[in-house]
């Protein structure tokens, strides 16, 4: 299957990109979480798709394969938007599918509702994350069913701001091992993708744990704007996410016409978690909605 990959401009550096596959039917373009993390986990996963269209996935500047400058101002939701804008105008990507994961999905709503852009075919919004006061209200609550020694490691430490502490990453562990991702172990590919990543920026917009927004992001809120988006919308998520069934159907309320899919045996990362069924969703949507453009 054909692969192609290069460097396209963006404010403050190079980003690299991948295309697998050139099929005939509508492009996706993929937005990968963090903020700071890198495309691989997804491309393992979504590339099965690259069978009947183009699949493109790319690093956001500072991670993976792209450049990573030390500028502090760039990590904006702001710059990392008009860096989609870029790839997309760099790619002819006249028409679309977008799907976010994660911090992904607070990149494709701002790019969405921000420059109310042509051509996007449909969203899918995976895991999602668009208020992170809700978020954090959510994770209080799964963090509370944590064992309480776990409990009072995690909240000295942050009080304390002594979070790279092992203690600290250790409690954080059995978190992440229910929320972020259930298999036991954890699929090579995160492990292989870690140090490709850049805390940095994960720590300056977001914080030091999915649980404790002290970034940038910790304000983000752009559920009063989710009717703005008219694009067909799906929704994904797993029974036991971090981005709540609860919080997503919330989400989905609110964007008109859109639906939820909940994966029952997955947490963050269905994809990796429930990967035959996780595409076999996503293919189905985008079928669905270009047949209704076809009629």
């Amino acid at each position: 299957m054909a692969n192609h990959e290069g460097y396209i401009d963006v404010p403050g550096g190079r980003v690299w990109y991948v295309q697998v596959g050139d099929k005939g039917k509508t492009p996706l373009l993929v937005l990968h979480g963090g903020p700071g993390n890198v495309h691989n986990p997804l491309k393992s996963a979504l590339s099965a798709l690259a069978d009947e269209r183009p699949v493109i996935f790319y690093d956001q500047l500072g991670s993976g394969n792209s450049d990573r400058p030390e500028d502090p101002s760039l990590w904006t939701t702001e710059r990392f938007v008009e860096e989609l804008a870029c790839i997309r105008a760099a790619l002819g990507l006249d028409e679309l599918h977008l799907l976010g994961h994660s911090w992904g999905t607070m990149l494709a709503s701002s790019y969405l509702v921000e420059r109310k852009p042509e051509g996007i075919k449909s969203v899918l919004l995976s895991s999602p994350c668009l208020s992170a006061l809700r978020w954090k209200e959510d994770a209080d609550r799964l963090l509370a069913e944590l064992p309480e020694d776990a409990q009072q490691t995690i909240s000295r430490h942050e009080a304390e701001g002594t979070t790279d502490t092992e203690d600290y990453q250790e409690a954080m562990k059995l978190y992440y091992n229910r929320h972020v991702c259930r298999l036991d172990p954890w699929p090579a590919i995160l492990s292989e993708s870690r140090p490709k990543g850049n805390k940095v920026v994960y720590m300056s917009m977001w914080g030091p744990s999915e649980f404790c927004p002290t970034g940038s992001l910790k304000t983000y809120d752009i559920t009063p704007r989710l009717s703005e988006i008219r694009e067909p919308a799906l929704f994904l998520c797993g029974r036991y996410d971090e981005a709540t069934p609860e919080a997503a159907e919330a989400y989905r309320s609110l964007v008109p016409g859109a639906r939820l899919h909940v994966f029952e045996e997955s947490s963050h990362m269905a994809y990796l978690e429930e990967t035959a069924i996780y595409v076999e969703v996503v293919r189905e949507f985008l079928r669905e909605v270009e047949d209704r453009d076809d009629h």
